[in-house]
């Protein structure tokens, strides 16, 4: 039974959640993690279908979503550009109409933040943001509970954003609001994080270097992304030279606290935001982030679709 629309939630970006509706969803993905890893059977979505949207490809978000709506009991329709009217032929809108009535939950992964919020607003089923320019909510909820897992609490801790002000940084400052961090934010000049676009009304949970050595200074968690994100490859040589000196080196991890981890959303170039001694360092926690995007989407599915468990 699809949830009534006075209960429905859409999760179109970090803010969409209160504080405490993240205490649940990490508790709860630690739960379906811990399930998982002990080959335990959990399948509280048997008989629910996810619609998977992709304007963007993607190896990480597809795997994740699939495979974790597979574990879950439930089924998988895989759409692109290629075989989709999405915002062709035909209006989103109308697409949002026709989708809904046909699976309980909507994934897309896209380029513009009102192409999601045209579509979750003519859906009757709940949405998910698995990326646009703007956000990349669950990316974040997986660093969150990697940092967790690792480390404790994150409420009162230091993030180092060493790069572009993308969708990844939007969305660190989101959740530093939400959830009481601070994050450095270093950028190229040009390259800043817009406090407008990322849609936080409290300045005091970022502040702003000139240079990433600063911005690292005492971190808890320094992390970063490619400097050319997709939909901005024509950018690529200028930024090439823009962000030479926003490489996360090991210079760079000396100066934050001796245990603070290092996360990348992947795919990562080496050499490029990062050198290959940090990525395969042992401050790098790359390969357990990457798995927790399929443990906290899980949990998220399942609070959407089911509400709190027990």
């Amino acid at each position: 039974m699809k949830p009534g629309p006075s209960l429905m939630k859409h999760y179109l970006q970090f803010k969409d959640l209160r504080a405490e509706e993240y205490a649940y969803l990490l508790e709860r993905a630690r739960i379906i993690k811990t399930r998982f890893k002990n080959y335990e059977r959990y399948t509280p979505l048997a008989d629910r279908t996810l619609a998977m949207i992709f304007e963007k490809a993607s190896t990480r978000t597809r795997v994740s979503f699939e495979a974790g709506m597979y574990q879950m009991g439930g089924s998988v329709v895989h759409l692109t550009t290629g075989d989709s009217q999405l915002g062709r032929a035909e209006p989103v809108e109308d697409s949002a109409r026709v989708i809904s009535r046909m699976v309980d939950l909507v994934m897309i992964r896209t380029y513009e933040q009102s192409k999601l919020e045209r579509f979750a607003a003519h859906s009757r089923v709940p949405v998910i943001n698995g990326l646009t320019n703007e956000y990349h909510p669950c990316q974040i909820l997986a660093d969150l509970f990697t940092f967790i897992e690792h480390r404790g609490s994150i409420a009162g801790k230091v993030v180092a954003w060493v790069g572009d002000g993308n969708n990844m940084a939007n969305t660190w400052l989101q959740a530093a609001e939400i959830l009481g961090f601070t994050v450095h934010v270093s950028t190229p000049s040009g390259y800043e994080v817009d406090p407008q676009v990322a849609g936080i009304r409290d300045r005091g949970c970022f502040k702003v270097f000139d240079h990433p050595m600063q911005a690292c200074e005492g971190a808890h968690l320094v992390t970063t992304d490619v400097w050319t994100s997709m939909g901005y490859e024509a950018e690529n040589e200028e930024r090439r030279k823009a962000f030479v000196d926003w490489c996360v080196d090991d210079d760079m991890m000396a100066v934050a606290r001796p245990d603070a981890l290092f996360m990348h959303c992947l795919p990562a170039h080496r050499g490029e935001e990062v050198t290959a001694e940090v990525i395969d360092g042992p401050q790098s926690v790359v390969w357990d982030e990457a798995e927790n995007r399929m443990h906290v989407q899980k949990a998220l599915m399942e609070y959407l679709l089911l509400g709190r468990i027990g």
